[in-house]
């Protein structure tokens, strides 16, 4: 349409858009068609911004007016609403570019106040097109659900009162809630969970629920665990809030038992408690579907209980406990099954039924115990059932506990050979019962091996019951935090009478030992409860208590450091106290006991294979064979064999003697208390876990009842509840975060005292350590030693480990947990003010908000360094890491606060800080480079944890610098080939000043830095080069032309070492990180041709700069080939391939953007490294034929581009044809 006939048109559609306001309803589908018809490329933007502008709908807005099912079958919606819907479909369906105008309009609506219900409707009817569109949408409406720019109340508007409305579009609806169902955020799945129970409280029909049920089935049964969880938390409130709607269609429900066999623990329990609630909040007088809900329920967990398989046991044990949970609330009187028992009944048949099958095995037993506290700990069950668990309960005194008189035993006791004696008594003569551990023990290889191992989970039960029954307190069984353990007399572990044990004794003294740990760690469980926030018991009772359990804790470590000592000589797998998913198939009995164990620790499966099939072939005498080992061979031979060789991980050296090689394992070594306990944390899943209120303890201290005030006796105890919690910390448990937040506090406290040891020494109460032991009743053992300085470290360490994984949460950095975020920076704000240091950001910071916080902790820790570093080069590195964790802290919250608005008034932390922060980050990290490590007071930084700490040390100092590309070009072209290769190791002439770059460390710098270059620039292709193609600024261009020089010119400068530093990795290293720098600089080569043009100079000087580094490259892959080093072979496949594209693009890239003879390929030269000529043919190894990796012959005139040729001698697919008119002449 053109010239006059298309003016009338054009002020025909202005007039109609202008009726948008003011025109009829029942016209209303007229005009838009005509407005949707007549869209074009130019107006199509302006109708559908007027159709968002002043389209409503006019349907009832009563949610209740379309619920009542009276009016099915009755027109309850307005005509034209149907109209409108319609109309607005049939034009979008055969117009893509109202589909497409009406995408881009929406994905621009950043806030969710802008979007409107007709922005529903439109997503819903281009997602019913299906292709490409539908995908489109999912894909918006996932980012906007995530980003919270959608908000559930526009769907609400949109379905509830609108029955009529939306049932044509009810699978579209559906649709798009099971793709947001399907997604891994959580906000899009629960966001799907609110769309499923609009849409199944709107829709009232069979068929449209029907519908929604088969879809959460199905998602289920999927298999994915995201999908599985969400689904199944949607089951569950359908049923708790709609059963009775739910019972005629239960049948549909009953699918989801085909898939128990592959839910975790959670999911089966939500499984229970849906069927649950069919069959017990779903009860009416008139209907029985819900008795035979309850009658096959009940069938079902009680076949599982009793089925012998565990897996199907495990099951049971988790069905019959959500049956008695739903069985014992008192607010639901009615029958759960068709039986004449009370529901009360019916629970305590459950539980004998359930206790009495599990009683011939451990693990069942003990989930269930365990399974059974968690139950009395959350819900209040009823009186009667309370009452029966506690009489169960109750028989732990006269299944574990003896009777002492005036705090001795009644008689002596010796137990197969070994003599027993009450250890750790807290309450002296008072003391009327003790934990009769030994005599069990003993007794347990003769009968009944398995009853010790449920007494931890049954102590449990006993005090979630004394508790559920006691408002709280434990009062009725203190008696017990207090009481003493029988365990083996400490004259046993004397060196001449451990030799005299046999294998069966000293299994009884480690299992005595293991049951006495985990013992004291229920104790910890049960009693940490009266100590934290509870009001039934007065302050001073509270102190006594908490000084009760310090002293267990004490306990604790010394009864771990000793079994893990015997365990350094003696391999046991000790039994399993704690039901976990990957244990519980196995049968709970400890293996066989081996006191000269060849090796110690976990073994990878192909090794216990091989040693299976070498066991397993017996010899003629009927007796297995084993194959020797290298050890064996050493200790034939009397031959010392320390423990380092044994066992990498740990510390401790055996004893020399040549003499007697077979009783170095039968001595336990020197126990320091400091240390972790290797052996026992390979073992750490078997013991009963600590729980988060153990460790309220960090804030109480013994000093009140010690012989002074000094806190160094206490740091052994809160170190070992920081390792712990920093093993807890790795799953991110949130609500972990949330229970130790007010410890917070106490973390300073503990950091404080760490760093006065260090800073001050050791010799304030020498014999502290000793006299808090002894009142805690800990035997005297000479061989059991405290590292004073490794418990200040160490402490120190964790500390900082915790607070690097706290800030790591996600969840901190949201606007309702920024308090939270407050609190965990006030704790290391140093004492004098900060506010000077702040001088040059403007506007300056002000006092108390969160940069300032952030600036306060970040000069607190590094105000320590130079202290630490010269203790320990580990601390050091622990306190730049949690400097770098502070900076990234900020960098998270500035994203979220700001994410891209700059001008964000509300921001609680300004972006100027990120920077001041990054660039004091980096010097910080060239300090301690530039430290001298042989200054460390500390030795256990051996060389290999050196070489750690310097390449996470130069990846801080390049990445925080205020130029990563002109620091990597100092260092590789001035300051690494200052070092002389390992065989002159002359240091005279170094003249830098980084005093860890050693000849020793230079593999460590030399491979940092090829890391960080690669790393630039995967970086700079990935996220700059994108930014500038879309502005193409010519500066910028330029900018990042002379950013890529510089890398490449890092490249080149780093291979050429390879001509004086001759070791096989140092070469291997070149070619990997060669080939991949050359492979992700070729992904930048459609940004150099787009820019040749205009950059030609620079960008033929940088592909000339890169042939220096590819020649050296081709030279030591050639070398390496003849001289059969496979270490740099095995790298040559992808390194030749990415030198051969290269070759392409540059040829590519100079043949059609230049004229003359700017690129010649030819036949090249064999040179080695120190670029003599050598033959190509011969090699001092093998046969071997290479002509590859030639050095050029060629004149190098500047006008000229000689690149290295690579022949089809390597593998490389190559046109013959081509080399051959390349070597005679060259390409122009």
């Amino acid at each position: 349409m053109a010239g006059s006939s298309a003016a009338p048109y054009y002020q025909a559609i202005t007039i109609a858009i202008s009726c948008l306001r003011t025109v009829d309803l029942e016209h209303m589908p007229h005009l838009l068609r005509f407005l949707l018809l007549s869209a074009n490329q130019t107006n199509v933007k302006r109708i559908i911004l007027q159709i968002r502008d002043h389209l409503k709908f006019t349907g009832p807005t009563d949610p209740n007016s379309l619920r009542n099912k009276k009016l099915k079958g009755k027109c309850a919606v307005n005509s034209t609403d149907v109209a409108i819907l319609d109309t607005l479909r049939s034009n979008l369906r055969f117009k893509n570019i109202l589909c497409e105008a009406i995408l881009r309009e929406l994905k621009s609506i950043d806030k969710p106040q802008y979007h409107k219900a007709i922005d529903v409707w439109f997503l819903i009817l281009i997602h019913s097109i299906g292709g490409t569109l539908q995908r489109s949408v999912e894909k918006m409406l996932k980012r906007k659900v995530v980003l919270e720019c959608l908000q559930v109340a526009l769907f609400d508007q949109c379905i509830h009162g609108h029955r009529e409305l939306v049932k044509d579009h009810f699978a579209s609806f559906l649709s798009v809630t099971e793709y947001l169902l399907s997604c891994k955020e959580d906000k899009a799945r629960d966001f799907a969970i609110h769309l499923f129970m609009a849409l199944f409280v709107e829709f009232c029909d069979i068929y449209s629920r029907q519908e929604i049920l088969g879809i959460l089935v199905t998602h289920i049964g999927s298999g994915v665990s995201h999908e599985v969880c969400s689904a199944l938390d949607m089951m569950v409130l359908l049923t708790s809030k709609h059963s009775e709607e739910l019972v005629p269609i239960s049948s549909h429900i009953n699918g989801i038992l085909d898939y128990l066999e592959g839910f975790s623990e959670d999911n089966l329990r939500k499984v229970y408690d849906i069927f649950c609630h069919l069959a017990l909040r779903g009860k009416s007088v008139k209907d029985t579907g819900t008795s035979s809900i309850g009658n096959e329920l009940l069938m079902i967990v009680r076949k599982q209980v009793s089925n012998p398989d565990q897996k199907y046991r495990k099951m049971g044990i988790i069905g019959t406990l959500r049956v008695v949970r739903a069985l014992g609330d008192a607010h639901f009187p009615g029958n759960f099954s068709s039986s004449q028992k009370s529901n009360g009944e019916e629970a305590l048949e459950l539980l004998r039924m359930a206790i009495n099958s599990c009683k011939a095995d451990v693990l069942p037993l003990i989930l269930l115990y365990d399974e059974l506290s968690a139950l009395l700990e959350r819900e209040n069950l009823r009186s009667t059932i309370i009452d029966w668990i506690g009489i169960h309960a109750g028989e732990f005194e006269s299944l574990f506990l003896a009777d002492l008189e005036e705090g001795q035993l009644i008689s002596k006791n010796i137990s197969d050979g070994i003599e027993g004696e009450l250890w750790m008594n807290l309450d002296g003569d008072l003391s009327p019962v003790c934990l009769n551990i030994l005599p069990i023990v003993a007794s347990s290889f003769e009968q009944n091996p398995s009853s010790l191992q449920v007494f931890p989970s049954q102590f449990t039960l006993l005090s979630v019951v004394e508790r559920s029954t006691n408002q709280g307190s434990l009062g009725g069984i203190d008696a017990l935090l207090g009481c003493p353990l029988h365990l083996p007399s400490p004259k046993c572990l004397d060196r001449v009478n451990w030799r005299k044990l046999s294998e069966k004794q000293r299994k009884m003294v480690c299992l005595s030992f293991y049951y006495a740990i985990n013992w004291i760690r229920e104790l910890l469980n049960a009693f940490s409860t009266q100590v934290g926030m509870v009001d039934f018991i007065t302050q001073k009772t509270k102190n006594e208590m908490a000084a009760k359990l310090l002293k267990r804790l004490r306990n604790l470590i010394l009864l771990e450091g000793l079994l893990d000592g015997i365990l350094q000589s003696d391999s046991l797998t000790l039994p399993e106290l704690s039901y976990s998913s990957g244990n519980f198939h196995s049968r709970g009995t400890s293996k066989s006991f081996n006191p000269n164990p060849k090796k110690r620790g976990r073994k990878p499966k192909s090794e216990n294979n091989k040693e299976k099939e070498v066991s397993d072939t017996p010899n003629p005498d009927g007796k297995y064979l084993k194959q020797p080992t290298i050890m064996d061979a050493f200790k034939k031979a009397g031959v010392s064999v320390s423990q380092e060789l044994t066992n990498g991980s740990s510390p401790r050296v055996a004893p020399t003697n040549a003499c007697s090689p077979e009783l170095e394992a039968d001595e336990i070594e020197i126990v320091d208390l400091s240390m972790a306990p290797v052996q026992l944390e390979l073992q750490r899943c078997n013991f009963r876990p600590l729980l988060g209120g153990s460790f309220s303890l960090l804030a109480f201290s013994e000093s009140c009842s010690s012989c002074c005030s000094d806190p160094q006796a206490e740091l052994p105890l809160y170190l070992y509840l920081l390792r712990d919690l920093n093993i807890k910390l790795e799953k991110t448990q949130w609500e972990l975060l949330i229970s130790i937040r007010p410890l917070f506090g106490s973390f300073r406290r503990l950091v404080d005292n760490a760093f006065a040891m260090l800073r001050d020494g050791f010799e304030s109460c020498p014999d502290h350590w000793e006299s808090t032991s002894t009142s805690s009743g800990n035997p005297e053992i000479p061989f059991v030693v405290v590292s004073k300085l490794s418990v200040a470290s160490s402490l120190f360490r964790e500390v900082l480990h915790c607070y690097r994984k706290m800030l790591s949460f996600p969840d901190i950095y949201l606007q309702t947990n920024l308090p939270i975020l407050r609190e965990m920076l006030e704790v290391l704000q140093p004492t004098e003010d900060v506010g000077l240091i702040f001088s040059e950001i403007q506007p300056s910071r002000i006092l108390g908000n969160l940069d300032y916080l952030y600036g306060g902790a970040y000069m607190f820790l590094e105000a320590i360094i130079g202290e630490a570093c010269s203790h320990s080069y580990l601390l050091a590195l622990d306190i730049i890491e949690t400097m770098q964790s502070v900076v990234s802290s900020v960098s998270t919250l500035v994203e979220k606060q700001f994410g891209g608005n700059e001008k964000n008034m509300n921001a609680e932390c300004s972006q100027k800080i990120l920077p001041f922060l990054r660039k004091r980050l980096g010097e910080s990290a060239h300090k301690l480079l530039s430290y001298d490590p042989s200054n460390c007071k500390n030795e256990g930084d051996t060389p290999q944890n050196k070489g750690d700490i310097i390449q996470k040390l130069l990846r801080i100092y390049l990445q925080n610098c205020e130029s990563t590309s002109d620091l990597l070009d100092h260092l590789a072209s001035s300051v690494l080939p200052q070092v002389p290769s390992g065989k002159t190791m002359d240091t005279q002439e170094m003249h830098h000043e980084f005093q860890t770059l050693s000849p020793s460390m230079f593999l460590t710098w030399y491979r940092s830095l090829h890391e960080e270059n690669h790393g630039t620039l995967a970086k700079m292709v990935k996220e700059v080069i994108p930014k500038i193609r879309a502005n193409s600024n010519e500066e910028a261009v330029k900018g990042l032309l002379d950013e890529l020089h510089k890398l490449v010119n890092v490249l080149a400068s780093l291979i050429n070492m390879c001509r004086v530093h001759d070791k096989v990795v140092v070469h291997a290293v070149a070619v990997k990180y060669g080939g991949r720098f050359v492979d992700t600089f070729l992904k930048a080569f459609g940004f150099l041709k787009s820019h040749f043009e205009k950059n030609s100079n620079k960008i033929i000087e940088m592909v000339k700069g890169l042939q220096k580094a590819t020649r050296l490259i081709q030279t030591i892959c050639s070398e390496a080939k003849g001289s059969k080093r496979t270490m740099i072979t095995t790298k040559i496949p992808a390194t030749k391939k990415s030198l051969e594209r290269l070759l392409f693009e540059v040829k590519a890239l100079l043949h059609n953007n230049t004229t003359g003879r700017t690129f010649e390929l030819g036949m090249l030269k064999h040179k080695d490294l120190s670029g003599q000529v050598v033959s190509s043919q011969v090699y001092s190894y093998g046969d071997d034929v290479d002509d590859d990796g030639n050095d050029d012959g060629h004149n190098t005139n500047d006008d000229h581009l000689e690149l290295d040729a690579i022949n089809e001698d390597d593998g490389m697919e190559v046109d013959q044809d081509a080399n051959d008119d390349n070597s005679n002449q060259g390409d122009d």
